[in-house]
């Protein structure tokens, strides 16, 4: 039983490594959801409106919309609802694009701004951000409306 479960442990390692160090597809002029940025680079096209999940972990749950707004490869997302730590109209997230993803990003949070990781999926259509305070590890997902 020991051995079966050391194996399973070591498939399931070796599965989550094998999906982070596999290369990134280049994205491509006239790709859905992409636009050129001022520096004539593919990156993602993340206007618009999002269905948010705000998970605080132990500081609770929200849903908003999130309303992003992007000039070439600089975005801001402003909360449309808002919640006890966010009033309605705060910025939640801002950064900038590169290929394939975000060069930065930050979350405003209720102590500030802080430096956060992102990842785009699904074509664009989804966006997680995991942002870490205190301990805590607050997680945004935003699914494209």
């Amino acid at each position: 039983m020991k051995r079966v479960l050391v194996v399973f442990m070591i498939c399931l390692v070796f599965a989550a490594c094998s999906e982070e160090i596999q290369p990134l597809k280049p994205l491509q002029k006239g790709m859905p959801n992409t636009i050129i940025s001022s520096t004539g680079d593919v990156v993602y096209d993340i206007n618009g409106e999002w269905d948010a999940i705000l998970d605080a972990g132990p500081f609770g749950t929200f849903e908003d919309i999130l309303k992003i707004t992007q000039e070439g490869n600089k975005f801001v997302g402003i909360l449309s609802i808002g919640n006890v730590y966010l009033d309605k109209g705060s910025e939640l997230i801002k950064g900038e694009l590169e290929k394939n993803g975000f060069k930065s990003i930050e979350r405003n949070t209720a102590v500030g701004w802080i430096s956060s990781i992102g990842k785009i999926d699904e074509g664009c259509n989804k966006i997680v951000v995991k942002t870490i305070l205190g301990g805590n590890t607050l997680i945004l997902t935003s699914t494209r409306k």
